[in-house]
């Protein structure tokens, strides 16, 4: 069966957007100078094979275009939905399509997206049928911690970035009991740790 990837930029203290001074959340960036949270995207010198404007280091483009390459569908959680423009109507990843997860309608949703309002084990399974056999990406701190509740996540993927944001939206949000995980693969890159892990049950 096809395994379910759950990977998102994170800050050392686990958040994925700070505070800006007036309280406001701006998705992927603390306060002043910090750096985005995706600025390694952009900042190497490598193209990636499999997102057209991505240039990374050597060692981030080996790992994120392999972890892309083995995605065939992607399920992404509301907020995240809402905080990415709704991905212009389309799917984050160039191949792979993509299933929204929410409680609720979403006005306006895609012809290409897939809304799925009935549970994230359900979203996970419309992803699996859309992914031909491949796996699949788990997007948003909400899906994420509903899927690992469901025990419906295999591998962890933190892209971690060296700031501390002090505050903002944690990218873990609580769980009822405590999740194991085994360290597959840590690359350390220019502006970023790659920490791959297995989730154990």
């Amino acid at each position: 069966m096809s395994k379910v990837i759950s990977g998102h930029a994170v800050s050392v203290d686990g958040y994925i957007s700070g505070r800006t001074p007036d309280g406001d959340e701006e998705f992927g960036r603390g306060l002043g100078d910090a750096p985005m949270l995706f600025d390694w995207y952009f900042d190497g010198d490598t193209p990636s094979r499999v997102f057209d404007g991505f240039r990374l280091s050597e060692p981030s483009a080996r790992l994120f275009d392999a972890l892309a390459a083995r995605l065939g569908a992607v399920v992404a959680g509301r907020v995240t939905y809402e905080h990415s423009s709704r991905f212009g109507g389309g799917s984050p990843h160039p191949a792979a399509p993509l299933v929204v997860v929410s409680h609720r309608p979403v006005p306006g949703i895609g012809e290409a997206q897939t809304l799925v309002t009935t549970g994230i084990g359900d979203a996970i399974a419309a992803a699996r049928a859309a992914a031909g056999g491949k796996d699949v990406g788990l997007m948003g701190g909400g899906a994420l911690t509903s899927a690992l509740e469901e025990g419906l996540v295999d591998e962890l993927v933190l892209h971690q970035v060296p700031i501390l944001l002090g505050a903002g939206r944690r990218f873990f949000q609580q769980l009822p009991k405590h999740v194991r995980l085994r360290l597959l693969q840590a690359v350390p890159a220019p502006g970023v740790t790659h920490l791959h892990y297995e989730v154990l049950r």
